[in-house]
């Protein structure tokens, strides 16, 4: 897990910030709980973090009862967590395309893409599918992405990211997301489809790995 950049918050206020983040849309209990707070305490940190703007509340109306409180980050909350790329990366890729088209951003960040994968081939190169992922899982938290194992199903694995890093670019540049997804199949050696997305709102991307043969 990647700590959110938030100078001047107790450690408590930045496990809560961790904590939506990973689960938005957590309740008041499941914070307490999932933090170890009371939720007297946990309230208290939550107060403050909505009066500074990091976090939102919304109302769940269910059948019963009243309307039950879900918190998650707002804009600027999300701001906080790592983001590999600045604005003048950004710049960058707009300047080439200006200059040489769309496909030349494309290739370069293909490019890119293959330099990584092949700091990353040797942590990848053993082992079962399942293994195999969890070491990615450990490599792109490594990365700022807060990677993990998702549910595990019979022939295939998932890995869940709830940060993206890459998410000015991603927005821009869409098919950042298809050469990202291409990059693991290379050092996977798997099949690997895309169910959600950050970038398309989602919270968190999710990936579903396949071995070619069928089975992890």
């Amino acid at each position: 897990m990647t700590a959110p950049t938030a100078p001047g918050y107790s450690t408590p206020k930045q496990g809560i910030l961790l904590y939506v983040k990973r689960r938005p849309g957590a309740s008041l209990t499941e914070i307490a709980e999932g933090l170890g707070l009371s939720k007297a305490a946990a309230h208290g940190h939550l107060t403050r973090l909505e009066s500074d703007g990091l976090l939102a509340r919304r109302y769940l109306t269910g059948k019963v009862g009243r309307p039950q409180v879900a918190f998650e980050l707002t804009d600027s909350g999300r701001s906080l967590f790592p983001q590999a790329y600045s604005e003048m990366s950004l710049s960058a890729l707009r300047y080439v395309e200006r200059r040489l088209g769309r496909p030349a951003v494309s290739e370069l960040l293909t490019e890119r893409a293959h330099e990584v994968a092949d700091r990353q081939r040797s942590r990848l190169r053993d082992g079962t599918l399942p293994r195999k992922v969890e070491e990615l899982a450990r490599i792109r938290t490594e990365g700022g992405y807060m990677a993990e194992l998702g549910p595990r199903s019979r022939g295939s694995v998932e890995l869940l990211e709830h940060n993206c890093p890459v998410l000015a670019i991603a927005g821009e540049f869409p098919e950042a997301c298809e050469i990202e997804r291409r990059m693991f199949e290379s050092l996977l050696g798997a099949s690997v489809q895309t169910s959600h997305r950050v970038v398309a709102g989602d919270p968190v991307c999710r990936f579903r790995i396949r071995s070619r043969g069928g089975r992890p």
